[in-house]
C-alpha cells in the first residue's frame, strides 16, 4: 500500500478567516481564534485547512486585493500569531494552504501606487498599461464585476487593466520581474512552513499579447457572459509557468497547489493538471448548482473522471465563499436529511474534498437587506444578485449572542438561526448533522478504499439513486444514494457482491444489518456504505 499522501487521501476545510472566531473583541475573526478552534478541527477529522486571503489589504474585495504579499493583515493577528498557527496545526497533523492571488493587487499595493505616479516609473511595467484607442478603451474586454476591465488613470494618461474591480490592477505576467517577484513569495510562505497553495483564478494569469478584441456570443445573463474569453485568459504561456510553479514546490516535501480556473470548465481545469503542473484544479461546471438529482450529480462525476484520464487526482466541491451555501441549495426548511446524503456523496468519491467552514453543521446562507449588504458586487448589482454575504456568515458556535464568535457585533450579522443551529447544540445530539461528519470523516480514515480506490458507477439501479463501488485490492465498498423521498430496494448480490457489512447509514435505525444482507431498502433520502464480499 503506498505511503498516505495528505492532500491526496485526506480532507481540506475552507476557513474564511473573518468569520470563523473573533478573539480581540472587534468584530471580526483572527488567527488565535483559529488556533483557538484547531482541536475542534482535530476531533471532525480533517486534514488541512485552506486559508482565505490573510494579507494586509484595503478589503475592497474582502482580502482578495491584497497590498503586501509577506506578512499578515494586523485584523488578523501578527506573523508571530501565524508561525503559532502552523505549529499548533502540525502538531495535530493539519496541514496549513494558504491563498495566493498572484493574477492582481491592490491599486494600495506600493507597486501600483508607484506605478501610476508617473510613465517613467521602474515598477509601470508591473501593470498593464494601453493608450486608448480613438480616444476611447484600448479593447472590448470586460471586467467580471461589471463594466469595462479598462480605467483610465487621469496623471499618466493611459488605461490599466482588472478582471474584477477597478481597485484590482491586473499584474503584467510577461515582465520577468514579475514573475520573480511571484515566485519569491511562494518560497517565501514555503520557508515558513506552509503545506501548499490555492491559486486565486491562476488561468487569468497571462492575456493575448496582441490584447485583440474578444468575440462576443449572443448567450450570457451579464454583457461579461456574452463574451468569448479566447485572449484575456487561457492563453498559452501558462503551462510553462506552471511548470516552473510545481518544481518549486517539489524541493519541499509533500506539498500541493490546487487551481482557481477562472471562468472553469472540465476541460479548462484538466488541462493545467498534471505529474510537472498542478496537482489539482477546482472546476464548478455543475458540482455547486443544479438541482438535487441523482443523474445530474452522476454525469458530473464521470465526465470529469473521463477528461481526467487518471492523469490527476480529482477534487469535489459544494461550497465555498462565492457560492450560495449548499444547505440552502438542496434542504428542505431545517431538515438535515440530504445534506447527509450530500456528505456522504462528497466524502466518499474517488479526490480530494473540500469542505467549507459551518458546511458541517448545515449553516444556511444569510439572507440581508439592501443596507446591510457588505459586498460590492451585491451592493452593485442587487436585487438581481445580493452577493456573496450570505455564505459569508459568521461560524455559529453556540446559542450565545453572536452565536459565540464575538462578544461584540460582527461584520456582517449571524444568520438569525443560531440559538438552535450551532457546534455545541449538534455536539450534544448524537443524531445531528455534525456528529454524522465526524463518523463519516473517521470511517473515511479506516478504509483504504475510500480514500483511494478506483470508482465504478453501478449501472441498472433504481431511479433517482446513485450506486458506485470504491475498490482496491485490499477492500471493495459500495456507497448507496437515495436521492429521492421514496424508499428504494437494491438488490445486492445482482449489483454484484455476495455478502456484506453494513458500515454506515444515515438513518438511525437501519432496516437491515445482517453482515450476510441479499438485499436492502434504501429508505428516503437515505445514504448507506457497505463492505462487500466479492465473487471469487
Amino acid at each position: 500500500m503506498k505511503k498516505r499522501l495528505w492532500w491526496r487521501d485526506g480532507v481540506i476545510y475552507q476557513i474564511y478567516p473573518r468569520s470563523f472566531m473573533d478573539t480581540n473583541q472587534d468584530g471580526i475573526g483572527d488567527l488565535p481564534g483559529i488556533i483557538e478552534k484547531l482541536d475542534y478541527l482535530q476531533d471532525l477529522g480533517i486534514d488541512a485547512i485552506w486559508l482565505s486571503p490573510i494579507y494586509p489589504s484595503p478589503d475592497v474585495d474582502f482580502g482578495y486585493d491584497v497590498s503586501d504579499y509577506r506578512t499578515i493583515d494586523a485584523k488578523y493577528g501578527s506573523m508571530r500569531d501565524f508561525d503559532a498557527l502552523v505549529r499548533q496545526a502540525h502538531k495535530r497533523d493539519i496541514h496549513i494552504i494558504m491563498d495566493l492571488v498572484l493574477n492582481h493587487t491592490s491599486d494600495q499595493h506600493p507597486w501600483f501606487l508607484d506605478a501610476r505616479s508617473s510613465r517613467d516609473s521602474k515598477f509601470r511595467d508591473y501593470y498593464i498599461w494601453k493608450d486608448p484607442r480613438n480616444g476611447k478603451v484600448p479593447n472590448n474586454w470586460l471586467s467580471i464585476f461589471g463594466g469595462s476591465g479598462w480605467e483610465y488613470d487621469e496623471t499618466t494618461g493611459q488605461y490599466y487593466f482588472h478582471h474584477f474591480y477597478k481597485e484590482q490592477p491586473d499584474l503584467n505576467w510577461r515582465n520577468p520581474l514579475v514573475r520573480k517577484e511571484m515566485l519569491d513569495v511562494l518560497r517565501f510562505w514555503l520557508e515558513k512552513g506552509v503545506d501548499g497553495f490555492r491559486l486565486d483564478v491562476f488561468s487569468a494569469y497571462f492575456k493575448h499579447a496582441d490584447f485583440p478584441d474578444n468575440p462576443r456570443k449572443f448567450i450570457g445573463l451579464r454583457p461579461h457572459d456574452r463574451m468569448r474569453h479566447i485572449y484575456d485568459t487561457d492563453q498559452p504561456e501558462m503551462i510553462p509557468l506552471l511548470k516552473e510553479i510545481r518544481t518549486l514546490l517539489d524541493e519541499y516535501p509533500e506539498r500541493y497547489a490546487v487551481g482557481e480556473t477562472f471562468m472553469a470548465t472540465y476541460k479548462k481545469a484538466a488541462q493545467y493538471c498534471g505529474d510537472d503542473l498542478l496537482h489539482a484544479a477546482f472546476s464548478f461546471e455543475e458540482f455547486l448548482g443544479g438541482k438535487w438529482k441523482a443523474s445530474r450529480f452522476l454525469k458530473a462525476i464521470k465526465t470529469w473522471e473521463i477528461i481526467l484520464e487518471s492523469k490527476c487526482w480529482p477534487n469535489y466541491v459544494l461550497n465555498n465563499h462565492d457560492v450560495r451555501r449548499s444547505a440552502s441549495r438542496y434542504a428542505k426548511g431545517q431538515d438535515d436529511a440530504r445534506l447527509k446524503v450530500a456528505a456522504v456523496m462528497l466524502l466518499t468519491l474517488r479526490g480530494t474534498p473540500f469542505l467549507y467552514y459551518g458546511e458541517e453543521i448545515g449553516m444556511r446562507e444569510g439572507m440581508f437587506k439592501k443596507k446591510d449588504i457588505q459586498d460590492p458586487v451585491g451592493k452593485r448589482y442587487y436585487p438581481f444578485y445580493k452577493g456573496r454575504d450570505g455564505c459569508r456568515t459568521p461560524m455559529q458556535w453556540n446559542g450565545s449572542s453572536f452565536g459565540g464568535f464575538s462578544s461584540v457585533q460582527p461584520w456582517l450579522a449571524v444568520n438569525p438561526d443560531y440559538q438552535t443551529r450551532n457546534v455545541q447544540q449538534q455536539a450534544e445530539d448524537e443524531h445531528s448533522l455534525l456528529n454524522f461528519y465526524k463518523e463519516l470523516l473517521h470511517l473515511r480514515k479506516e478504509h483504504i478504499a475510500l480514500m483511494r480506490g478506483d470508482f465504478e458507477a453501478a449501472t441498472n439501479m433504481p431511479s433517482n439513486t446513485l450506486v458506485y463501488f470504491r475498490c482496491v485490492v485490499e477492500e471493495q465498498i459500495m456507497v448507496a444514494l437515495n436521492f429521492d423521498e421514496r424508499p428504494k430496494h437494491l438488490d445486492l448480490v445482482n449489483i454484484g457482491g455476495q455478502g456484506c457489512d453494513l458500515l454506515l447509514s444515515t438513518h438511525v435505525k437501519p432496516m437491515q444489518s445482517s453482515s450476510k444482507c441479499s438485499e436492502y431498502i434504501l429508505r428516503g433520502n437515505e445514504a448507506a456504505i457497505f463492505s462487500l464480499k466479492m465473487f471469487d
